[in-house]
């Protein structure tokens, strides 16, 4: 395999665009995707046939506008190329079919927004992202709105975001005499994922169902000794890891690393970093691959945050960076950060932006599967805060504290022995249970959720971040002595955000009580963290920077909440189903091997023998029932449900949310006093340690 020729194979990208387009329509696209000039639509019937004998050539039949609507999944509706021709048919694609689609809008959801009987939606080509051909389907990124012109979908508010943030940048970096034709946004998305058997999880009703076990005892052997952290592949994963990375590389995505993660049956792959825009579609992209890879291999991908309760869940750290299309990375510190006060400034809008929005960013990665993640096994806290590490922490610290900075270097290390090689130690360190942690260069956003879309942290990061570069320009235009009015409102900005750097231990018991006295959030479930969208600071940023009308803040937040009600109330529904179908009977059945044990026995008059039995099955029968009991409170209180968005969130998180938790623990605890002849399911031990 040659992978320099497998690579992008798939993808119309800017070679296959340069060898097929006249020089004067690659020219106008290329202005399109570099500078973000306007489309000009002259263009587009030459960019769609060329497009379209392109993909004819690699087996396509059909096209499809592929886009990104509010389920943080991906949809797809297939058109083939053929048009009539007398008794036989050609293969067209006009420039009208390449920029426009109409799926249905009223099937998607919309936070109320759209009715059914208001039912048209448009698809508009995204021609920043490449297209490509997958399984015979020539794939066309697109946004998707509403006729009433609202968005519908995570692409046009992200491509809106980072238009802002593109304009308040360039008007920062003017004030240091830099000119740029355009600021973008990167991002590296890293993906964990599980991988387990798939003859174990189709006798798993509630990971078909929900993807997570909402049953199931610890095993006995976990993740204490540590060992499958970046172990030796096991013979199937490799495989499995080799095939996606084949896969993945023919679509122009650029995996880079992949190793075992902590927890057993648990993965990771990490791409390097690209524009938001592309990250974001080939993260998604990526995910669907994973699955249908694993497919090939007898193998299920898992992506929920947290599908086993005792070891690591599954998170997607986004590390995000500013630069410049010359090159310039605007987050890079330099080796004397203490002299770069165009660095200093755009740190101290990046910090100030998160303490303004904790808010919105903890609540933009809330769900109901990742309420169960955060806060242990290298998860962060639900807590915002912004770790800086010792060089750039230190030097805050001198300048909020009036004190002198010493500055600090990185030093050569050594492990002591001759003939091992000098490496650099670093002047910071890494903080795991940090969610925004300074890592050199970028921010490592580490709150997201395994299954999420990546499209939703980084709208706000870069709406945030616009903001505060919008207000830093405003400050400081025409500023008589500009350096000593920027090291002014630098100072001013860090002493007044001070409150929301952390460069501690997020797991230690004095964090919660001391963010508490900081004044920082602690929103631990979606119910809680949700409502900060509908505040009215909070909408307002959106709308000054053009991403959201108030009404598509409002929408996406109920949208939010409304999944999250059904999730748990899908959950609750099997664990119910699970319980009353093939638990409780099953043990029974096993309390009635126990009794017909203590028969046989007391029948040769053996009355002792019998007593350890005897207390087993009665300490089974008990269970069983309260656990009956605990399935009734259950299905009583989701009957009970109040009604509209925000009561019924807060009734699923604080109501019925401990009834599952309560019921489970029953469960779990029967799991392990009933003999595996009678238990119902695969244990963990069967599922996590399956794949050889």
């Amino acid at each position: 395999m040659n992978v320099t020729e497998l690579f992008a194979s798939n993808v119309f990208h800017d070679e296959v665009m340069k060898n097929s387009l006249p020089k004067e329509v690659y020219r106008s696209l290329r202005k399109t995707i570099d500078e973000g000039k306007p489309l000009d639509s002259s263009i587009a019937g030459a960019v769609a046939n060329a497009m379209k004998d392109w993909a004819v050539s690699k087996g396509a039949t059909h096209y499809t506008h592929w886009f990104q609507p509010l389920t943080n999944l991906t949809a797809e509706k297939h058109d083939s190329f053929i048009e009539p021709d007398g008794d036989r048919v050609i293969m067209r694609l006009t420039g009208k079919d390449l920029i426009v689609g109409e799926p249905d809008a009223s099937s998607f959801p919309s936070g109320g927004t759209r009715a059914t009987s208001a039912a048209r939606g448009y698809t508009a080509w995204d021609p920043t992202s490449p297209a490509f051909v997958k399984e015979g389907t020539l794939y066309i990124p697109t946004v998707f709105v509403a006729y009433t012109g609202e968005t519908l979908d995570k692409k046009a508010p992200l491509l809106k975001s980072m238009t802002a943030l593109d304009l308040q940048a360039k008007r920062l970096l003017k004030l240091f005499g830099i000119e740029c034709r355009k600021v973008a946004t990167t991002v590296g998305p890293e993906q964990e994922y599980f991988l387990i058997d798939e003859d174990v999880y189709l006798q798993r009703k509630d990971l078909i169902l929900t993807g997570r076990t909402l049953f199931g005892a610890h095993s006995t052997r976990g993740q204490e000794l540590e060992d499958h952290y970046f172990g030796a592949l096991k013979t199937r994963i490799s495989e499995f890891m080799r095939d996606l990375d084949e896969t993945l590389w023919s679509y122009g995505i650029f995996a880079k690393t992949k190793h075992n993660e902590v927890a057993p049956a648990q993965h990771e792959l990490a791409p390097v970093f690209t524009t938001t825009n592309v990250a974001v579609d080939a993260n998604q992209l990526t995910m669907e691959l994973m699955k249908k890879v694993a497919k090939k291999h007898h193998l299920v991908c898992l992506l929920h945050e947290k599908p086993f309760e005792g070891i690591n869940g599954s998170g997607k750290h986004n590390n995000w960076s500013l630069s410049t299309d010359s090159g310039l990375n605007l987050l890079d510190p330099g080796e004397n950060p203490e002299e770069n006060p165009r660095f200093m400034l755009i740190l101290a809008c990046v910090i100030s932006a998160v303490d303004k929005y904790q808010g919105v960013l903890r609540a933009c990665v809330a769900s109901a599967g990742n309420d169960h993640r955060l806060g242990a096994n290298e998860a962060p806290p639900a807590i915002i805060s912004v770790y800086l590490g010792d060089q750039l922490g230190s030097l805050v610290d001198s300048i909020v504290m009036g004190r002198q900075y010493v500055p600090k270097k990185a030093v050569p290390g050594s492990i002591g022995v001759p003939s091992s090689p000098i490496f650099p130690i670093d002047t910071t360190d890494r903080n795991r249970t940090s969610p925004f942690a300074f890592t050199g260069n970028k921010f490592e956003f580490r709150m997201l959720g395994s299954q999420a879309s990546v499209a939703d942290p980084n709208i706000v990061l870069n709406t945030i971040a616009a903001q505060a570069f919008s207000e830093a320009v405003e400050a400081l235009e025409g500023a008589k002595d500009f350096p000593k009015a920027c090291k002014a409102y630098t100072e001013k900005l860090l002493k007044a955000h001070y409150r929301i750097i952390f460069n501690y231990n997020g797991y230690g018991p004095d964090w919660e009580p001391e963010a508490e006295r900081r004044g920082l959030l602690n929103n631990k479930t979606t119910a809680d963290a949700v409502p900060e969208f509908f505040k009215q600071e909070n909408i307002d940023v959106f709308v000054k920077q053009g991403v959201y009308s108030e009404k598509e803040v409002l929408a996406r937040a109920n949208i939010q909440l409304e999944n999250y009600i059904k999730t748990i109330n899908i959950e609750a529904l099997t664990m119910a189903e699970m319980f009353k179908r093939d638990i409780y009977p099953s043990v029974n059945g096993y309390i009635a091997e126990l009794c017909s044990v203590i028969a046989a026995k007391r029948a040769v008059s053996d009355d002792f023998a019998c007593t350890r039995d005897y207390a087993l099955a009665e300490k089974l029968s008990s269970m069983n029932e309260a656990a009956a009991e605990a399935v009734e409170k259950l299905e009583k209180d989701l009957a009970a449900l109040p009604q509209g968005e925000l009561p019924a969130a807060q009734a699923m998180a604080h109501i019925v949310v401990p009834d599952m938790e309560a019921l489970r623990a029953l469960v779990d605890g029967m799991e392990t006093m009933t003999s595996s002849d009678f238990w119902p399911y695969p244990t963990y031990s069967d599922i996590l340690y399956s794949v050889k």
